[in-house]
């Protein structure tokens, strides 16, 4: 997102105006104070909760978006879904609505400023920066992981560094919401940004789970100790291609200081086959781990290196609240906070103060009936192995509420609220998510449905139309679908795509060549290949009386079942006219009757030919009779 620090607006006139969504009260709640910032889906505000006067981010979509009805609804059920995701390290969503055509998100206000800001600033992080920030990353996302949720778009605009030193992630859901809008400059804008962190299954199939943040999150850990990230090219689609075709180097190739420990991170991270990555977050968690103790201990993080700040951020979940900020906006943030060295004996004073209020705060709950007491952590038991654990810890459990899960196995517990570990009043009731197990959907019957009906059957069987390809069928008619690809009743992910194979009917037929063959003989053959025939009498000179002569199609000519195909059968040969050879000399004669088209024979009556001239023909002058027949003549 571009940085925008005030409520200006410039026009594409070069025009500055009011932002007309300043000082407006959002769905009768959020007054809209300021703009932050600016992104290819949305525009981040601050606001005003009025209701629980408190500062919030307000991110609202772009109207474009906005108007596209398919989107809006996987936006909202993705933010409910990213709203159940209860973790120290992911930013909060409050709420969502739609107030007058505004489609809003309201999030933690995170103060501090994005990992980008960071890299801008310094260039590249140390080895043990870079795993300092990596793993509450990695934290917030297992939890989404083991709520059966993936994040799709891990990277630096999206991890938060607050001003007292916690790590947050923004943005969950949100690019698996955007993946489902058509496709407009803002969205194409969009990924532009991403591009650089995108799975390869991502890029080829458009397909996500947990190994797939894993990968978004190893190219993280690559630009944070190089500065850069592993692939770059002048389109999205030349950066693409090699994130499906080429291994992502080595970090210490381009930064000889980076230890062999986060080059073997970074090369299981972003293997390029899903298999051979960690399995997901806590798997890449448990490795950061031990790569980070063989590390030494990071250096002072912070914009002055004389009065350093150190980052800190807790292996444990701290469950850490205060005052937030816009998550996965750049906003115009002020330069991490320094703190000057106070003098040991006051910080002494100061923990004696908090020890001691905190302690006269909890006499004070368990006096008026507020004990609190650890919630027993159930994740992955039944609800029956769950509700045996916090009965004798005074808990009720409600497993109301159920979810898909990729990792959990159905009918066991995901995630409860409050967590295993927090603290709740005892004898309160604790929310369980029940797994339905991995979100399968059948690949319905679609054969000879048109290609209009099957796109409507796949969508509503919550699955997508892939490639289209067209085959011969002898049954099915053209333009209409011959089945699946992956087959009827198969189980698929939502969205995954099937493609179609679509009938262009029968497959054509190479005519026979028949000529000279009997009629019925052709007739038949032709029936039988699925033609119709039609005949036609004609003489011929060549070709017997029966026979075929010619055929239209032509022999060897591929056409469709069907086709009518014209025969010309003979006649036999022409009838022609006998010339008059009467008194003609004989080689005349001969010469006349063949011209004619008659064969010739000769006979002498006396033996000898003292005129050699004719003095009878077989066939009359001026009679008809066949091509080719013969006449005799007689010379004396």
């Amino acid at each position: 997102m571009s940085n925008v620090d005030s409520s200006i607006v410039e026009t594409s006139a070069g025009t500055q105006v009011a932002d007309p969504l300043v000082g407006r009260v959002v769905d009768g709640r959020y007054r809209v104070e300021q703009r932050l910032a600016r992104g290819g889906m949305a525009t981040v505000y601050e606001a005003t909760d009025l209701r629980l006067d408190r500062t919030v981010a307000l991110k609202i979509m772009h109207a474009s978006l906005a108007d596209d009805a398919a989107f809006v609804s996987r936006f909202v059920r993705e933010a409910k879904s990213a709203a159940r995701l209860s973790d120290p390290h992911v930013v909060a969503v409050y709420d969502q609505g739609e107030d007058d055509g505004i489609v809003y998100l309201v999030m933690e206000y995170v103060p501090g400023r994005t990992v980008r800001d960071v890299l801008r600033e310094r260039g590249r992080l140390t080895a043990g920066q870079a795993l300092t920030i990596l793993d509450p990353v990695l934290q917030a996302l297992d939890a989404a992981h083991r709520a059966g949720f993936v994040h799709r778009d891990v990277k630096p605009e999206n991890v938060l560094l607050t001003d007292d030193g916690r790590v947050k992630v923004a943005d969950f859901g949100l690019a698996r919401a955007i993946s489902a809008a058509t496709s407009t400059a803002a969205t194409q804008g969009l990924l532009i940004g991403t591009v650089a962190y995108l799975s390869p299954e991502q890029v080829e199939r458009g397909i996500a789970d947990a190994r797939s943040d894993v990968y978004g999150a190893g190219i993280l850990l690559y630009e944070m100790v190089t500065g850069a990230v592993p692939f770059a090219g002048e389109t999205p689609l030349a950066v693409a291609y090699q994130h499906v075709n080429a291994a992502v180097p080595r970090p210490s190739s381009i930064r000889s200081d980076v230890p062999p420990g986060i080059d073997a991170l970074v090369a299981r991270a972003t293997a390029r086959d899903a298999d051979e990555r960690y399995a997901d977050a806590a798997d890449f968690l448990a490795a950061v781990r031990s790569t980070r103790t063989g590390l030494p201990a990071p250096k002072p993080f912070g914009v002055n290196e004389d009065q350093a700040a150190t980052l800190v951020v807790p292996l444990a979940a701290a469950a850490a609240t205060g005052p937030v900020a816009a998550p996965g906006a750049q906003t115009p943030l002020p330069p991490t906070k320094v703190r000057p060295k106070r003098k040991r004996r006051k910080g002494w004073l100061v923990l004696a103060t908090v020890l001691a209020l905190g302690g006269l705060l909890g006499w004070l709950g368990w006096s008026y009936g507020l004990k609190t007491v650890p919630v027993p952590v159930v994740v992955n038991l039944t609800p029956t192995q769950a509700e045996a654990k916090l009965s004798p810890a005074g808990f009720a459990l409600d497993t109301s509420q159920t979810e898909f899960s990729e990792t959990v196995k159905k009918g066991l517990i995901i995630s409860t609220d409050p967590a295993g570990g927090a603290d709740a009043r005892e004898g309160s009731t604790i929310t369980a998510v029940v797994s339905k197990g991995p979100e399968r959907y059948a690949v319905p019957q679609v054969a000879s449905a048109t290609v209009d009906e099957a796109t409507q059957a796949l969508t509503d069987a919550n699955l997508a139309v892939g490639a289209t390809t067209q085959a011969y069928d002898e049954t099915i008619k053209a333009g209409l679908v011959i089945t699946t690809d992956p087959k009827p009743t198969s189980l698929l992910k939502r969205d995954q795509p099937v493609d179609l194979v679509v009938s262009k009917g029968p497959a054509p037929v190479k005519i026979p060549n028949f000529v000279g063959k009997p009629a019925d003989t052709a007739t038949a053959a032709l029936t039988k290949l699925g033609m119709k025939v039609t005949t036609t009498d004609d003489y011929s000179k060549t070709v017997a009386k029966g026979s075929v002569i010619s055929s239209n199609p032509k022999p060897g000519v591929a056409v469709p079942k069907g086709t009518t195909v014209a025969l010309v059968v003979s006649k036999g040969p022409p009838l022609v006219t006998v010339p008059d050879v009467y008194r003609v000399p004989e080689a005349e004669a001969r010469a006349a009757l063949r011209k004619a088209g008659f064969n010739v024979t000769v006979t002498y009556p006396i033996g000898f030919t003292p005129f050699g001239r004719v003095v009878a023909q077989s066939l009359d002058a001026g009679s008809k009779a066949p091509y080719g027949s013969t006449i005799e003549i007689q010379v004396v």
